[in-house]
Protein backbone atom coordinates (compact mmCIF):
# COMPACT_ATOMS: atom_id res chain seq x y z
CA UNK A 1 0.00 0.00 0.00
CA UNK A 2 0.99 3.15 -1.00
CA UNK A 3 1.38 6.72 1.03
CA UNK A 4 2.54 10.03 -0.60
CA UNK A 5 3.68 12.70 2.01
CA UNK A 6 3.98 16.09 0.42
CA UNK A 7 6.19 18.62 2.27
CA UNK A 8 5.26 22.08 2.85
CA UNK A 9 7.39 22.84 0.32
CA UNK A 10 5.65 21.05 -2.01
CA UNK A 11 8.11 18.42 -2.73
CA UNK A 12 6.21 14.86 -2.92
CA UNK A 13 7.11 11.36 -1.14
CA UNK A 14 5.40 8.03 -2.09
CA UNK A 15 6.38 5.27 0.36
CA UNK A 16 5.09 1.76 0.87
CA UNK A 17 3.19 0.71 4.12
CA UNK A 18 2.20 -1.93 5.65
CA UNK A 19 -1.45 -3.18 6.87
CA UNK A 20 -2.38 -1.29 10.16
CA UNK A 21 1.59 0.50 10.26
CA UNK A 22 0.80 4.22 11.39
CA UNK A 23 1.29 6.42 8.94
CA UNK A 24 3.72 8.53 11.45
CA UNK A 25 5.92 4.49 11.29
CA UNK A 26 5.56 4.53 7.93
CA UNK A 27 7.02 8.30 7.31
CA UNK A 28 10.53 7.35 9.78
CA UNK A 29 11.18 4.31 8.05
CA UNK A 30 11.01 5.92 4.72
CA UNK A 31 13.32 9.23 6.50
CA UNK A 32 10.84 11.11 5.78
CA UNK A 33 11.02 14.72 6.81
CA UNK A 34 8.50 16.58 8.61
CA UNK A 35 7.29 13.78 10.41
CA UNK A 36 9.52 13.34 13.88
CA UNK A 37 7.64 10.98 16.75
CA UNK A 38 9.31 11.77 19.60
CA UNK A 39 6.34 9.84 21.50
CA UNK A 40 7.22 6.70 19.40
CA UNK A 41 3.49 6.79 18.38
CA UNK A 42 1.84 6.86 22.15
CA UNK A 43 -0.18 10.03 20.83
CA UNK A 44 2.49 12.21 24.46
CA UNK A 45 3.44 14.75 22.03
CA UNK A 46 2.31 16.09 18.52
CA UNK A 47 5.23 16.01 16.34
CA UNK A 48 3.88 13.45 13.89
CA UNK A 49 1.34 16.42 13.19
CA UNK A 50 -0.59 16.35 9.53
CA UNK A 51 -2.98 17.43 7.60
CA UNK A 52 -4.82 14.98 5.48
CA UNK A 53 -5.45 15.63 1.78
CA UNK A 54 -9.18 17.32 1.68
CA UNK A 55 -10.06 14.23 -0.87
CA UNK A 56 -8.89 11.39 2.01
CA UNK A 57 -9.89 13.40 4.47
CA UNK A 58 -13.59 11.42 5.11
CA UNK A 59 -11.58 8.09 4.88
CA UNK A 60 -9.36 8.60 7.11
CA UNK A 61 -11.81 8.12 9.70
CA UNK A 62 -12.21 10.27 12.73
CA UNK A 63 -9.59 11.29 15.31
CA UNK A 64 -9.61 9.12 18.46
CA UNK A 65 -10.06 10.09 22.11
CA UNK A 66 -7.95 12.68 22.95
CA UNK A 67 -6.13 13.28 19.55
CA UNK A 68 -8.21 16.47 19.47
CA UNK A 69 -6.64 17.67 23.08
CA UNK A 70 -3.35 16.87 21.65
CA UNK A 71 -3.38 18.66 18.42
CA UNK A 72 -3.89 21.39 20.61
CA UNK A 73 -0.44 21.58 21.51
CA UNK A 74 1.02 21.15 17.92
CA UNK A 75 3.32 23.84 16.91
CA UNK A 76 1.74 24.32 13.21
CA UNK A 77 -1.61 26.01 12.66
CA UNK A 78 -4.37 23.52 13.33
CA UNK A 79 -6.99 23.00 10.25
CA UNK A 80 -10.37 21.17 9.99
CA UNK A 81 -7.87 18.31 8.17
CA UNK A 82 -5.37 18.14 11.50
CA UNK A 83 -4.58 14.51 12.63
CA UNK A 84 -1.98 12.99 14.17
CA UNK A 85 -0.02 10.77 11.70
CA UNK A 86 0.34 7.91 14.68
CA UNK A 87 -3.10 7.60 14.78
CA UNK A 88 -3.95 6.71 10.91
CA UNK A 89 -3.43 2.94 10.29
CA UNK A 90 -3.03 1.99 6.61
CA UNK A 91 -5.62 -0.25 5.09
CA UNK A 92 -6.78 -1.29 1.93
CA UNK A 93 -9.42 2.14 2.43
CA UNK A 94 -6.62 4.43 2.51
CA UNK A 95 -4.45 2.89 -0.12
CA UNK A 96 -2.82 5.87 -2.02
CA UNK A 97 -3.71 8.27 0.97
CA UNK A 98 -1.88 12.09 0.44
CA UNK A 99 -0.86 13.65 3.35
CA UNK A 100 0.70 16.93 3.49
CA UNK A 101 3.51 18.24 6.42
CA UNK A 102 3.49 20.86 8.40
CA UNK A 103 6.30 23.82 7.88
CA UNK A 104 7.87 22.59 11.26
CA UNK A 105 7.01 20.24 14.21
CA UNK A 106 8.72 22.08 17.06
Amino acid sequence: MKVTFVAADGASTLVEADEGESLMQAAISNDVDGILGECGGSMMCATCHCYVDEAWAGRAGPPVDGEDDMLECATAERRATSRLSCQIRMSAGIDGIVIHLPETQV
